[in-house]
């Protein structure tokens, strides 16, 4: 079975913001970063394993949509 690129970097990408976050101060600027960048992140490969079950094309096509719509939010979170 030939492996899922996507499915590894999604899974190390969200890993990687977990230590990073890890080495944030302790202010309520960084806490609320810490929290929203945290989901997002993590939320980015867990949508992108669902979509590899999806129900039909459609549904796939729609959770890699959202897997997308969360790295684009984990990218804005990082800016700051």
């Amino acid at each position: 079975m030939k492996q899922n690129d996507v499915l590894i970097r999604t899974f190390t990408f969200g890993l990687s913001c977990l230590q990073f976050l890890r080495r944030l101060p302790n202010d309520p600027e960084s806490k609320l970063i810490r929290f929203q960048l945290g989901k997002s992140a993590t939320s980015a490969g867990a949508n992108y394993k669902e979509s590899q079950a999806g129900s039909s094309r459609a549904d796939f096509k729609n959770k890699v949509k959202i897997a997308l719509r969360e790295a684009r939010e984990s990218n804005y979170c990082s800016g700051f």
